[in-house]
């Protein structure tokens, strides 16, 4: 399966203010580290391959996916192909050392590499990180940097001390080193709550932010601030969990997970109704999910996961599915919208 010409999956949309640019449609790797099953090399070769034909020139790692498993895979995936055509993302902030504590498999990963995490936001321990991402992709050539996970959400109340090896420890300063010598392109965070990438704006220079969640059919509120802030400032969002986590992929028949936990009683009802707007049009659920977040100016690209090569073909088909304009409206009169949010073309 190849892209077509003018596909959605292979448009091309700008990195804030970088010369990079992605395609529509992004590989995120979490899947490929085992995140709640567990897969085969050769199963997470085809996918990546999948991914290619199909036109997808942006991937996404971190050492965090399972224990730095989702590195290597990817990177052995990855130098078959010319390096020049393609953009490729990983994160700092996670430091990898050999595991002394017992596994908990409550982390969500499935027959994990035996590594451990270290976090470390400082100066040395991001570019001790980045040095080892090279090296466990097997490419020198990282384009875009993001520090994972810092906020309230992981930390709690640690996060200042975390932040305060961004701001006064040099974590920042690392970045911007990388960047200014042209290691790397682009900067940003990697993260699941908006308020972590607006504190950081407004401390630093970020081209981008993946976040997961947060700007979806099911979730709007990032509308309020974060979503108007990097318009202002040219920073994109490289959107990730379109689905939030699985309930918006197959509905409430399907994976009832909901932002990496049990769905919520509420969260169920709420996706029964999208559901039967979408029906009631003929779409998928799916690609109303997948195609929703797309329509906003700040988001450069749609991140999603893939476990086979059957999954991320049933994504690609999702993503260009035709969708027609009475569905959205639908969605806005049954109240399941934000009147705010831009809505894609026919």
């Amino acid at each position: 399966m190849s892209a077509s010409i003018g596909s959605k999956v292979g448009q091309r949309r700008s990195i804030g203010r970088s010369s990079l640019q992605v395609s529509g449609l992004g590989l995120g790797t979490a899947p490929l580290g085992g995140l709640y099953r567990d897969l085969s090399d050769e199963e997470a070769q085809a996918t990546v391959d999948a991914a290619w034909d199909a036109g997808v020139r942006f991937f996404d790692t971190a050492p965090l996916y399972g224990n730095t498993k989702a590195e290597h895979r990817l990177g052995d995936a990855l130098r078959r192909y010319p390096r020049d055509e393609y953009v490729l993302t990983t994160k700092v902030g996670r430091r990898f050392v050999p595991r002394t504590s017992p596994f908990d498999n409550r982390e969500g990963w499935q027959n994990p590499l035996p590594f451990e995490a270290v976090y470390d936001y400082t100066h040395d321990g991001i570019l001790r990180s980045y040095e080892d991402s090279q090296q466990r992709l097997g490419i020198v050539d990282i384009d875009i940097l993001l520090i994972h996970d810092i906020g309230r959400l992981t930390h709690g109340e640690q996060n200042p001390h975390y932040w305060k090896q961004l701001t006064e420890g040099g974590g920042f300063r690392a970045l911007e080193r990388l960047r200014s010598s042209g290691a790397i392109k682009a900067v940003g965070l990697g993260v699941n709550e908006g308020a972590a990438i607006l504190e950081a704006m407004a401390e630093f220079d970020i081209d981008c932010a993946l976040l997961a969640g947060r700007y979806t059919l099911l979730e709007q509120t990032t509308l309020d601030d974060l979503l108007p802030a990097c318009e202002a400032r040219g920073v994109s969002i490289l959107l990730g969990g379109a689905f939030n986590s699985g309930i918006l992929a197959r509905g409430v028949e399907g994976d009832l997970k909901f932002n990496y936990g049990e769905a919520p009683p509420d969260v169920i009802e709420r996706v029964a109704r999208l559901e039967a707007v979408c029906r009631a049009h003929g779409v998928p659920l799916a690609a109303a999910a997948l195609q929703f977040p797309y329509a906003h100016p700040a988001v450069a690209t749609v991140l999603t996961g893939a476990r086979s090569a059957d999954e991320l073909r049933q994504n690609v088909a999702s993503f260009e599915q035709p969708i027609p304009v009475a569905l959205w409206a639908a969605l806005r009169e049954a109240a399941l919208l934000d009147p705010r949010a831009p809505l894609p073309e026919d």
